[in-house]
């Protein structure tokens, strides 16, 4: 494969991190993105170090001004041909009745805004590119609701909806849009932030579970729906480890 450029959006840790290593594996030029500078520069170094082809660059999807100098600052060459929405996150387990709008208004920003962000800036250059494809990270909770999950459940909900709609839109332009929507992961951070560094509840919730899915799991995923042939679009895959037969049925071992 002839060199691909593609942008990892949250590509500091976890599932973006991942996917940014399938990817440059793959043979793509990977543009890394996140907040965290460090951890983005430690990532490239490893990287670089095995050969791959990577670049950084600080961003905020949450914030329009920048996301549109990031767009500039990459320009179309190389032609960007994959945009992975990847960052995003959940705040919070309170029900509906006591949630704190704060919470609901900072995981709309950067599930749903960010999403929306990013995809608008980068459209241009992926459609001339001739073969683009953008990915949304979604999640279960944004085709099935949960107790609890409110917030996450609603923003993700909508994530959900910009990729359906933007295959509807772009129908017979030269870009795919890809949904991957995975269930329980366990990562080093998703249920500590959801659980405002509370370790011990962030543990319980893959307590039982003999194999939650990785990071490497969904970026193993990712990877293979992005570099399908061109004519083939993956518009929906659901992501689940075995033990998790829904958004609340899930086997544990005693």
């Amino acid at each position: 494969m002839s060199t691909r450029t593609a942008v990892v959006t949250g590509a500091s840790s976890g599932i973006g991190a991942a996917t940014a290593r399938k990817l440059a594996e793959a043979g793509f030029h990977v543009v890394l993105t996140a907040r965290r500078t460090d951890r983005l520069d430690a990532l490239a170094a490893e990287l670089t170090q095995a050969g791959r082809s990577v670049s950084v660059h600080a961003l905020d999807v949450t914030d329009r001004a920048a996301v549109d100098a990031f767009a500039t600052d990459l320009g179309e060459f190389p032609p960007l041909h994959v945009l992975v929405n990847n960052a995003g996150g959940a705040v919070g387990t309170d029900p509906v009745a006591t949630a704190d709008p704060a919470d609901w208004r900072a995981m709309y920003e950067v599930n749903v805004l960010g999403v929306l962000n990013v995809t608008q800036a980068l459209l241009p250059a992926l459609s001339a590119s001739g073969d683009g494809t953008i990915v949304v990270l979604s999640s279960t909770a944004g085709l099935a609701t949960y107790e609890g999950g409110g917030g996450y459940v609603a923003a993700k909900h909508g994530a959900h909806v910009i990729a359906e709609t933007l295959r509807l839109e772009l129908n017979g332009h030269p870009v795919r849009i890809i949904e991957i929507a995975p269930g329980m992961v366990k990562t080093e951070e998703f249920a500590l932030t959801r659980f405002r560094g509370d370790a011990e509840r962030a543990n319980a919730v893959y307590a039982g579970v003999a194999e939650p899915l990785t990071a490497d799991d969904v970026a193993d995923t990712v990877c293979w729906a992005v570099t399908r042939p061109s004519h083939v679009n993956v518009d929906l895959l659901v992501l689940r480890p075995r033990a998790q037969a829904s958004n609340y049925k899930v086997h544990r071992v005693q």
